[in-house]
């Protein structure tokens, strides 16, 4: 049975941006804050243009060698294993690597012969060249209030992409979005927007990530099992983003007084 495409509600132009660069072979890198919907994003986009979707979850931990492939050693055979890079260009599927600041060096260079011209990936254990096919794409993502600071993408690697920036939506839409996939009313569903909204204008908490559209979700499925508002905002959105005392208490003062 085929499988429901996920649900995606466009802020935007960023549905056509997709398109566009996927008929001009071009890499894709969207910016955004956390829980914003950039991986439903893509999700949504691979199952519109039907492809194959291969994701990448970046962290330092990961190795070129982790991506392109590996020999194993299986019985008395040595048998070659394609990493999900390597999947991805037979399979002309899409790409995504997400969160690829947190990639290491060695990462980032395999992927600059794919997400230029050439569009080819060289597998150097097996002397192999591979092209990839009109259907590939390589999308990442990042969260640059995040990496600010800590990491950024040499521009060799940020030049290499068409970027598309994302934010929280504004009120009415997310309220659409928090409403729809939480199955909640529209009322209590509003209500969890326009805290998130006092809370990501609370430049003075400092908090080093405010309130995601994700968290509104969760809490909003609290809501509609049942639980009362403050509970469900204070486990599902105020306790997840802080462990500080003062902006818990800040926070749940807020929640308090708005539900």
């Amino acid at each position: 049975m085929r499988a429901i495409p996920p649900w995606y509600r466009p802020v935007g132009r960023e549905v056509e941006l997709f398109e566009h660069a996927h008929r001009q072979r071009l890499p894709l890198l969207l910016a955004g804050p956390t829980g914003c919907g950039k991986t439903r994003f893509v999700e949504a986009m691979a199952a519109q243009l039907d492809l194959p979707l291969i994701t990448v979850a970046c962290h330092d931990e990961t190795s070129s060698i982790d991506l392109v492939g590996r020999f194993l050693i299986r019985g008395a055979e040595t048998v070659w294993q394609d990493g999900p890079v390597t999947r991805a260009v037979r399979a002309g599927a899409i790409l995504y690597l997400d969160e690829i600041i947190e990639a290491r060096e060695d990462v980032i260079v395999v992927l600059h012969s794919l997400t230029d011209h050439r569009r080819e990936l060289y597998i150097d254990r097996l002397d192999e060249t591979l092209f990839a096919p009109e259907s590939f794409m390589v999308v990442a993502s990042f969260n640059p209030g995040y990496a600010r600071g800590f990491k950024e993408l040499r521009p060799s690697t940020r030049q290499r992409f068409v970027v598309q920036r994302f934010s929280y939506p504004e009120t009415k839409v997310e309220t659409e979005i928090v409403a729809h996939e939480a199955k909640l009313e529209n009322g209590p569903a509003k209500r969890l927007v326009e805290f998130a909204n006092k809370v990501r204008a609370m430049d003075e908490l400092q908090l080093a990530e405010t309130v995601s559209t994700r968290l509104l979700v969760t809490a909003g499925k609290l809501i509609s099992s049942g639980v009362a508002p403050r509970v469900a905002c204070n486990a599902a959105v105020v306790q997840p983003i802080t462990d500080d005392h003062a902006q818990l208490e800040a926070l749940q003062d807020l929640a308090n007084l708005m539900f």
